[in-house]
């Protein structure tokens, strides 16, 4: 079966769980608020299968996810906001637009950091285009807000650092870590507390990013980190784990970081 067939037989599947007259009573059930978090998940799942090397997995994923964007354009066509076709006219277009380069009499960048630049100036343009004439296109449009919130730090800081408004070097953005840290120790309240944890979060994202570290990357590698060798802790400690003395957990802790670091 062809690609063009195979697309065509998911969205009448599609269709015909979202038939009134005889379709699947929890398909018929849904709305776009409630299908947003099974569409999240589903990405979040392709990503632990690409990072797992899982390729069998992944393809099933990747139908999982497929699967969540036709659901919503069956849901917008119902509603005669868009259909399928339309999705798939749009990202065609867009990727031919984006890359004038390759579709239209543009030049390519000399690498790859300077075409992400190059595409990052069209969508900069793409933006002011269809912004209101009476309202100032802000340079944070179009950062999402059910963005992961690490990621959206980065990507927050990373827009108004391209107009200028960011620390001068990476010790400026140390010091400022250091100066967070202490207004959190000095919070008294709950709230002002955990409104500091939020600024000193948003710092230590910053300064990820001026060494070239994803936030999200790093901290989804440490908490794989700490579920390997918790469970690996477990697993010498056995059944009576649990009722070992912290000193005891730690012993075990330790001799698991050892045997990581032996060759």
């Amino acid at each position: 079966m062809t690609e063009t067939l195979s697309l065509a037989r998911l969205a009448a599947i599609m269709a015909r769980l979202r038939d009134p007259d005889g379709g699947c009573p929890w398909d018929l059930a849904q709305d776009f608020e409630t299908i947003a978090p099974y569409t999240i998940e589903e990405a979040y799942e392709v990503s632990e299968a690409i990072a797992l090397q899982d390729w069998p997995d992944l393809k099933k994923e990747l139908g999982d996810l497929l699967f969540q964007v036709v659901f919503h354009s069956q849901m917008a066509k119902e509603s005669g906001h868009f259909s399928l076709a339309d999705v798939v006219d749009s990202v065609c277009e867009k990727m031919e637009r984006r890359h004038p380069h390759i579709f239209g009499d543009g030049t390519a960048a000399v690498d790859a950091a300077a075409q992400k630049l190059e595409w990052e100036a069209i969508k900069a343009a793409e933006r002011a285009a269809t912004g209101a004439s009476d309202v100032p296109v802000s340079a944070l449009d179009g950062v999402a807000r059910a963005l992961p919130a690490l990621m959206r730090a980065e990507k927050l800081q990373a827009r108004a650092a391209r107009v200028a408004f960011d620390w001068p070097d990476v010790a400026s953005v140390r010091a400022k870590v250091d100066e967070e840290l202490a207004e959190f120790d000095t919070a008294t309240r709950d709230d002002h507390r955990a409104e500091e944890a939020g600024d000193l979060l948003f710092v230590v994202v910053n300064l990820l990013r001026r060494h070239g570290i994803d936030a999200e990357d790093a901290l989804r590698a440490g908490n794989a980190k700490f579920e390997r060798r918790f469970r690996a802790m477990e697993a010498l400690g056995g059944p009576g784990f649990p009722q070992l003395t912290l000193d005891e957990q730690d012993a075990l802790w330790n001799q698991v970081k050892a045997a990581e670091r032996q060759p």
